[in-house]
């Protein structure tokens, strides 16, 4: 099997153990630069060409597309899907996962638990008083709808420098939510990386003191822990409302149980590896191989019918 590795660069630890991780189970594996595709059209023929190579042969990708580029990384995605290329990861659920009021809309709507949430396009003053008693009163959490690995969150201790904080993103055109802070999860939470289906390792990340976020890219801490009945099916419900094979679902404990606050379509997998001496990378091929094995399957029975009917005519 061809696998081809849609990352922007090659030397990033997810990257690199994806592309080990294939040759060790015997594939060809490529790692190619999404955003320097260029999406060729014409007439029953669309085609991928990087520099003056057209991309051909090409079994299944497997897109590590950056938040900043995801429109763009989705139409990469979207393109292979029309050249019969097998994807981990679609267009849509890409789409799906990275709009963040999108997400929590799909989840409230699904009954998962999320921390209670509001969203208003640029609220005036008096909006984020109400907002905030909404949310059941400060200490909220504000959040932009682009933000990741914890950049645009802000922890606002009042209504006064809640209001400062809205306020400042209004003036600059950025949209928020306000979000509920979970005081007893203790800056704590959960990342569950979520497989086809299946939990296949967590851990448990802290902040730095007096750091209420615990990503790993802002200083915090992580450690192995294995995850309740509870805790698994609520992370392999939200991948699965998100139409993901591969995710990385963030949930913190509340005292009326896991709350997610994030499902991540492109997880990294070197903090979840470190912390747990997992192969997720293993992992992850694994599921490259039984997609395409299910799409040649299909091919197979389709081909299969259409000999049939000719047959008969």
């Amino acid at each position: 099997m061809k696998i081809a590795i849609l990352s922007r660069r090659p030397d990033l630890y997810s990257t690199d153990r994806l592309l080990q991780a294939g040759l060790a189970r015997g594939h060809q594996v490529v790692i190619i630069d999404h955003t320097k595709c260029n999406l060729v059209m014409e007439k029953s023929k669309p085609t991928i060409r990087v520099a003056s190579d057209y991309l051909v042969d090409i079994d299944i990708i497997i897109p590590r597309i950056g938040a900043s580029v995801t429109v763009y990384g989705a139409a990469v995605i979207r393109h292979f899907d029309l050249m019969g290329v097998t994807s981990l990861l679609t267009s849509t659920a890409l789409i799906r996962s990275r709009d963040k009021l999108r997400s929590l809309q799909m989840l409230s709507k699904s009954g998962v638990g999320i921390p209670k949430s509001v969203f208003a396009r640029h609220p005036k003053a008096d909006d984020v008083k109400l907002m905030i008693a909404e949310v059941g009163g400060t200490p909220v959490i504000l959040k932009l709808l682009e933000g990741t690995h914890g950049t645009g969150v802000i922890k606002a201790d009042s209504v006064s420098s809640a209001k400062s904080a809205v306020e400042a993103f209004s003036g600059i055109k950025k949209d928020i939510i306000v979000q509920e802070f979970i005081g007893e999860a203790n800056s704590k939470d959960i990342r569950a990386l979520v497989v086809d289906g299946e939990v296949v390792g967590a851990m448990e990340r802290g902040g730095v003191e007096g750091e209420f976020r615990s990503n790993l890219h802002k200083g915090g801490v992580a450690k192995p822990i294995t995850l309740g009945a509870k805790e698994r099916a609520v992370a392999i419900e939200a991948t699965r409302l998100h139409g993901l094979t591969v995710a990385g679902v963030d949930m913190v404990m509340s005292n009326r149980g896991p709350l997610v606050i994030e499902v991540n379509s492109s997880p990294g997998l070197q903090g979840i590896e470190m912390a747990t001496g997992l192969d997720i990378a293993d992992k992850i091929i694994e599921a490259a191989e039984i997609k395409y094995a299910k799409k040649v399957v299909a091919r197979a029975k389709k081909k299969k019918k259409k000999t049939k009917k000719d047959d008969r005519e």
